[in-house]
């Protein structure tokens, strides 16, 4: 089997099978002594050693058109692409990095939670299950608040602390429909000092489409 891959660096089970005069159970045993690695590319059906590839940053190596991950599969690799990126992954970006169409298994893994989704402007940007690292994903990708401005005619919004923003997003994560002043509420009864002006101020800034106390009127209120 070794012998193999020293001709060929990648080849398929046929090939492997006539090499070892073996069935496809007698080669997954060997490729397991091994340590092996199967495409994520072609639906898997190329083979390499764990030792050949020279994997680039993001933990990839290609042959030609054929592709593998150090983290195995696709799905694998997507998740950990977008998990270890500060502002998360868009889709575009990550076709850019995999050299493949990845949205079908997007999709599947927004499905079973393994990512989270979020659209900043035109774009769905995937993030970290996890709420709290979502938010700051969220976060690096829309950018600091805007600091003071210089113009005197211009009334400076509240200040809002870097972690509160951040609390601010986990809420709306965990509660995407509620509405800015609901979000102070609720954030005011775990015990986080902050005002409907400054959950007002990090709803415009990261542009939730969600109406905010002072957009309601006295008819919706009733």
């Amino acid at each position: 089997m070794e012998r193999l891959f020293h001709r060929k660096p990648v080849v398929v089970l046929d090939e492997m099978s006539r090499a070892l005069g073996a069935s496809g159970r007698t080669v997954y045993r060997a490729l397991d002594r091994l340590g092996y690695l199967a495409s994520y590319s072609h639906a898997g059906r190329y083979y390499t050693l764990r030792r050949i590839p020279t994997f680039d940053v993001h933990g990839l190596w290609r042959l030609g058109d054929i592709r593998f991950s150090t983290y195995g599969t696709l799905r694998a690799t997507v998740v950990v692409l977008v998990c270890e990126a500060p502002a998360g992954r868009a889709h575009e970006e990550l076709e850019g990095i995999l050299g493949l169409r990845v949205h079908d298994t997007l999709r599947s893994l927004v499905e079973a939670h393994a990512l989270g989704r979020e659209q900043v402007e035109s774009v769905y940007v995937y993030l970290d299950p996890d709420p709290e690292r979502a938010a700051a994903q969220l976060q690096e990708r829309r950018g600091p608040l805007p600091g003071p401005t210089s113009e005197p005619t211009q009334r400076a919004g509240p200040a809002v602390e870097p972690q509160r923003v951040i609390e601010v997003l986990v809420a709306v994560i965990h509660a995407p429909k509620d509405d800015a002043r609901a979000i102070a509420a609720h954030l005011r009864a775990g015990g986080l000092a902050v005002s409907n002006e400054q959950v007002d101020a990090v709803f415009a800034q990261y542009a939730l489409e969600k109406k905010t106390a002072r957009s309601r009127s006295p008819r919706s209120r009733r």
